[in-house]
């Protein structure tokens, strides 16, 4: 198995920051070059071992998302070609291979707008506890994993690297960006929810939730940015194996965090070692996913 790329090093590049998965350089004025890594981010912690092969997988599914949904908004993609070899070496350019893009430079809203279709993970728990998530009231006796009557937008806080992002209430989204630009986010991500999941099941997946990130122009104009309906950043199920009242297997990462719960792991740094079984179960996932998805 190919050892996976933990970090990139792009020496030619101002490095502008490490995230969790993705590795940002400062390319120009207006661009930046990211590059996708192999790390896998659980419970916001992320793990000392790559999933080789992760981040091409996650690279290309963005592309394929964000060309299509380029007529609904637009994207963060650079609109001219960029010669990579006018600023990197061969070298570096070998580690962008097949998981770089190079994107415009726009300001980032500080939230992550999140679309759930199904009743699972932390909208589970939530609702278990109060009949409602994020605040949202749903119907009484709903069970885990049922479909919601319809989709609801729960947005978060994004978190610095290494703390865990918040959920926030609505009105908390209003107050961070404005009632007007809430209002556009919240049709825009269950509308992108929407054309997804009835994409996605077409093709035998479900997807139960997922995560979309906004970021705005000089001029205002909202823009979709960072990743897209990845297994990062969704919750995808075997249509063929999902059932009311229990939690379905998926092609995301939720097989890695179903083992780390069986361990005895406080969810902080440093994570845990995981099996060579767990690494190449979940890179496999991720591969199917993206094959059904995109026939690549």
């Amino acid at each position: 198995m190919d050892a996976g790329l933990l970090e990139s090093h792009i020496a030619s590049l101002p490095l502008i920051h490490r995230g969790k998965v993705r590795d940002l350089y400062a390319l120009g004025e207006q661009h930046l070059l990211i590059v996708t890594s192999d790390r896998l981010s659980a419970f916001d912690v992320v793990l000392p071992q790559p999933i080789p092969g992760k981040g091409g997988v996650l690279n290309a599914l963005t592309a394929f998302w964000m060309q299509r949904f380029s007529a609904r908004i637009p994207n963060h993609f650079a609109r001219e070609a960029i010669d990579l070899s006018r600023y990197l070496t061969p070298q570096e350019i070998q580690q962008c291979a097949g998981r770089a893009v190079v994107v415009r430079k726009l300001q980032a809203l500080p939230i992550e707008a999140v679309a759930r279709g199904y009743l699972i993970g932390s909208g589970w728990k939530d609702y278990q506890a109060s009949g409602a998530v994020c605040g949202i009231p749903l119907p009484a006796g709903l069970k885990l994993a049922e479909k919601l009557p319809e989709p609801i937008f729960t947005p978060a806080f994004k978190a610095p690297k290494g703390e865990h992002d918040a959920n926030i209430s609505y009105a908390e989204v209003e107050r961070l960006i404005g009632a007007e630009r809430a209002a556009e986010v919240r049709e825009v991500t269950l509308g992108l929810y929407r054309e997804a999941a009835e994409y996605a099941a077409a093709r035998g997946i479900l997807i139960a939730d997922t995560k979309f990130e906004f970021g705005v122009d000089a001029d205002g104009k909202l823009h979709l940015i960072d990743e897209v309906l990845t297994p990062d950043s969704s919750r995808f199920w075997p249509a063929d194996a999902y059932r009311v009242g229990i939690s379905p297997p998926s092609f995301d990462k939720q097989y890695v965090r179903d083992y780390l719960e069986t361990l005895d792991w406080n969810k902080t740094a440093p994570g845990p070692e995981l099996p060579d079984d767990v690494i190449a179960k979940t890179a496999a996932n991720y591969r199917e996913a993206q094959r059904r998805l995109t026939g690549g």
